[in-house]
């Protein structure tokens, strides 16, 4: 039986995350219901959760603000929240998972399940180290990402990555290393997560990052030429688009 803790600054959230859990298949106990980030870290103190039901929001105080105070997180955190989109990115990037309000049952359940299918609750101080980086990091370039895959997460600098290249629901990802590592989630995943001026789709198969493009060569969409030599052809309705982006 996995044991979660709740924190939440609104009763009504509190109460329907509560009713579901009680009602999930996957035998969850509620070890706690927290409404401020006091009452939540001597919970945590007390009984370890093994998973961190967490609002973005909390009074004037945030869930990261939360997590910043403790010593070690060994335990899965999932966030819940309205629509917010720099935490959503955030959240993204470090491949932690997150509940939009007012939760959905069928959400709740496709969380748990992908809990349950990773390979390591340790994995989980990786991801919070990834989210916390970004924090501090304000340039693209700068930023780190958190790449699930079949064994479970690559963390990896977006600079260190030249490339992505579709294979229907996975993506190739090419490193300034040469190293390969395949990702289990398709480019439209990395492309909504990346920042726009750093990674720009040229073909429905690859995605760039445009510090690596050498050259571009003329024609009806024309082709471009990346530092490790590779050659991708420009889609002709992401050329105007690319031009524009090399020209800045």
């Amino acid at each position: 039986m996995l044991k979660a803790l709740i924190v939440d600054d609104e009763q009504h959230c509190i109460d329907r995350l509560e009713r579901l859990l009680q009602s999930s298949i996957h035998n969850i106990q509620i070890i706690a219901l927290c409404k401020t980030i006091g009452e939540a870290k001597k919970e945590i103190a007390k009984i370890t959760p093994d998973i961190l039901f967490l609002d973005v929001q909390l009074g004037n105080e945030t869930g990261f603000d939360l997590l910043s105070q403790l010593n070690s997180i060994d335990f899965e955190v999932i966030f819940t929240t309205s629509y917010d989109k720099y935490a959503l990115k955030a959240i993204k990037f470090s491949a932690l998972d997150y509940l939009l309000k007012p939760i959905d049952n069928t959400e709740l359940d496709n969380a748990l399940q992908k809990l349950r299918q990773q390979k390591s609750l340790k994995e989980a101080s990786k991801k919070i180290d990834v989210l916390f980086h970004n924090f501090k990091e304000n340039k693209p370039s700068s930023k780190r990402i958190a790449i699930p895959t079949v064994d479970g997460f690559t963390m990896m600098d977006t600079k260190e990555i030249i490339r992505f290249q579709s294979d229907t629901n996975y993506t190739h990802i090419h490193t300034l290393s040469r190293k390969k590592i395949t990702a289990s989630k398709t480019i439209k995943y990395f492309e909504d997560i990346l920042d726009e001026n750093m990674f720009f789709r040229v073909h429905k198969s690859h995605l760039v990052n445009l510090s690596y493009i050498k050259t571009y060569t003329k024609g009806k969409g024309g082709y471009i030429t990346l530092s490790d030599k590779t050659k991708i052809e420009v889609a002709v309705r992401r050329k105007d688009e690319l031009l524009q982006k090399l020209r800045a």
